[in-house]
């Protein structure tokens, strides 16, 4: 049987009278974030400060430098007393010194409207090229957005692979009182509330759009689940069966949920149109079937069962039909993540008593343990593959993490208060 640990902290239930907000009650710096490890290669890269930007709210240079130091793909080079902007010519060969292959200059200008006028120069040190800029005219409260635009411009030009810095990430915190949905930036910032309860809420799932959040509540005194608007803060219903409803994936192209519902007694897998809908079941065994991911194909679906004797991850048709087990590593493994390319299986793996981040190669079926924290859970892909966000437990406290999938560059995001977990990271889309 299932043990409480395969339903985990995250899935709790409980009956809860849930009060659902619009996007508005900003955290500020809910968040610090340390950038730990050493990539094989590494790009180095100065971003120097942005001239004018004591004017502003938000330090757009050191935000960017963050971005790129947590993606595990660049080394920030010091920059101190370095005056710059988007207009500078700047001397190379002091900067190849400083052993930067490239650099970041830009400048904030405050607009007669009350807005800001945000620019960047990105260039190519080794070559003595400019490689381009961007201008961006947004308000005070758009500044952080405008700062991970940047990056992902950055990351972009000198990888050849889009950035997902201006991408989001949803997670739950729990305090003492309450519990709350929270979306924030990729890099937990700027956090506003979806939702808040006095009981637990968990599953949150992104809809590949990113327009809505998945989730479940327990206002009919059992679970159910909705969806969520991510702009307006309205929701609608999506599962109300008889039994337990929970877990819900999106398919790829937003058309369907797949959840766990227990409406025929035990619980099973059910795909159901994301409008609603008579759900058509999926999984006929008698075990405990649960944590659906499509692929990102839409042609298969991952999940966790213990019809072995012990909760593993197996794979199907999304239409239905046999399952084949896919992890073979260890004998207690859960909550399965496909990395949009495809090429990697995320999951939490039980060793020795501990609960450890893993990764397989879906090509070798080689598997790396990431980290050597001891309750990992809910791991999650960034869209361009590359990191990884979880929730882990630090000094008796919970807190998001992100991996680069080699588990060589990590970075701590630590909650100024609540313990944190359930993160989701949401797609390209804004």
């Amino acid at each position: 049987m299932v043990t409480h640990t395969l339903v985990n902290r995250r899935k709790l239930v409980a009956l809860i009278a849930a009060s659902t907000l619009p996007l508005s009650s900003v955290v500020s710096a809910q968040f610090r974030v340390e950038v730990s490890g050493v990539g094989l290669t590494q790009m180095p890269i100065a971003v120097a400060a942005f001239r004018g930007e004591e004017q502003a709210t938000q330090k757009i240079g050191a935000i960017v430098r963050a971005d790129l130091e947590r993606s595990g793909v660049f080394r920030h080079v010091d920059t101190t007393g370095a005056v710059l902007d988007e207009s500078s010519r700047p001397d190379m060969t002091v900067w190849k010194q400083k052993g930067a292959d490239s650099l970041v200059t830009g400048s904030i200008m405050p607009l007669a409207d009350g807005r800001f006028d945000v620019r960047l120069r990105l260039w190519d040190v080794v070559r003595g090229q400019d490689l381009g800029g961007q201008s961006y005219a947004v308000s005070a409260a758009d500044l952080r957005l405008s700062a991970h635009r940047i990056s992902d411009f950055v990351y972009e030009k000198l990888t050849g692979e889009k950035g997902i810095f201006s991408t989001r990430i949803a997670y739950v915190t729990k305090s003492p009182q309450r519990f709350t949905l929270w979306v924030a930036d990729a890099d937990g910032e700027n956090a506003q509330s979806a939702l808040a309860s006095p009981e637990p809420i968990i599953s949150p799932a992104w809809s590949p759009n990113g327009s809505q959040l998945a989730y479940v509540s327990f206002e009919s005194r059992k679970p159910v689940i909705y969806a969520h608007d991510v702009a307006s803060g309205k929701r609608r219903l999506l599962a109300n069966f008889r039994g337990s409803n929970s877990a819900p994936a999106w398919s790829p192209d937003g058309r369907q949920i797949v959840a766990t519902l227990s409406r025929d007694g035990g619980s099973q897998l059910y795909v159901m149109d994301a409008n609603g809908g008579e759900p058509k079941r999926l999984t006929q065994s008698p075990s405990i079937d649960t944590e659906p991911a499509f692929a990102p194909d839409g042609k298969s679906i991952y999940f966790v069962s213990d019809r072995g004797g012990a909760p593993q991850i197996y794979r199907m048709s999304a239409s239905g039909g046999n399952a084949e087990r896919v992890t073979f590593t260890g004998n207690y493994n859960i909550s399965p993540a496909i990395s949009p390319d495809g090429k990697y299986l995320a999951y939490v793996s039980r060793i020795s008593g501990a609960f450890k981040l893993q990764v397989m190669d879906l090509a070798t079926n080689a598997v790396t343990q990431l980290t050597d924290t001891s309750a990992d859970e809910s791991p999650s892909f960034a869209p361009n593959s590359r990191l990884i966000v979880y929730a882990t437990l630090q000094q008796g406290r919970e807190a998001l993490m992100t991996s680069t999938v080699d588990g060589k560059i990590k970075a701590r995001l630590a909650g100024a208060s609540g313990d944190i977990r359930e993160p989701d990271w949401g797609p390209y889309s804004r």
